[in-house]
């Protein structure tokens, strides 16, 4: 993999350098936001490891940036922080997974082939689904809701995907997280921020709720 990582601290990005190039991936290394985000849009890269506080502009500015010029590049934030709310601030600024420091350079590695495999902006299968209103097109995998172009990150499209493809039924919990993280799910936190980012993404601008949690089984997106 061909890999960013933005991090300020000389010795964690010693570190990560050292275990990354090891293991046969191509790293550029940005110590401020100003010039991971000049890096990040002059090149192409598999995945970008963010830390959250950065000289300059944070890391939450840099993803927001980022998505913004339409970059859909997997990210993986780093952060000391691991309150709930901080989660949903790094996943609603368009961050992709959450990585708490310290952390195994294992897990580190296991996240970003997770999100290698999954990144599903890699080969377009034409398909159209449509559930009431919300339309998904897996040729340009470009979501509308009533006509309205939806911008959705990368776990959060998956997420819908699988939701559509699956619709009125409902899907588990594990199967979600199975969707994107293989075996190697994070903490429980993790697929109920994403899940928050879609509905708020497709359901609180419009006036029927098409996402829904079915207690002690899981979800499923279909009009009532």
């Amino acid at each position: 993999m061909k890999l960013l990582v933005v991090e300020d601290n000389p010795d964690l990005v010693a570190n990560l350098t050292e275990f990354l190039e090891g293991g046969g991936h191509t790293v550029d290394i940005a110590y401020n936001g100003y010039t991971a985000l000049g890096f990040a849009l002059d090149n192409d890269y598999d995945a970008i490891v963010l830390d959250l506080m950065l000289p300059g502009i944070d890391g939450l500015e840099v993803c927001n940036n980022l998505r913004t010029a339409n970059r859909r590049t997997p990210i993986i934030m780093l952060t000391a922080r691991d309150s709930l709310e901080d989660k949903l601030d790094g996943f609603a600024s368009g961050a992709d997974d959450y990585l708490i420091k310290p952390f195994s350079m294992l897990e580190l590695q296991a996240r970003l082939q997770a999100l290698q495999r999954r990144n599903p902006h890699g080969e377009p299968r034409g398909e159209r689904l449509e559930v009431a209103d919300l339309i998904l097109d897996t040729a340009s995998w470009q979501a509308t809701r009533a006509g309205r172009p939806l911008d959705l990150p990368p776990i959060a499209l998956k997420l819908l995907h699988l939701l559509m493809e699956r619709s009125p039924n409902v899907v588990s919990r594990r199967e979600l997280e199975r969707s994107i993280w293989g075996d190697s799910p994070p903490d429980s936190d993790a697929l109920r921020s994403h899940l928050h980012q879609l509905r708020s993404i497709i359901d609180r601008p419009f006036p029927q709720p098409l996402l829904h949690t079915v207690r002690g089984f899981g979800y499923r997106l279909a009009a009532e």
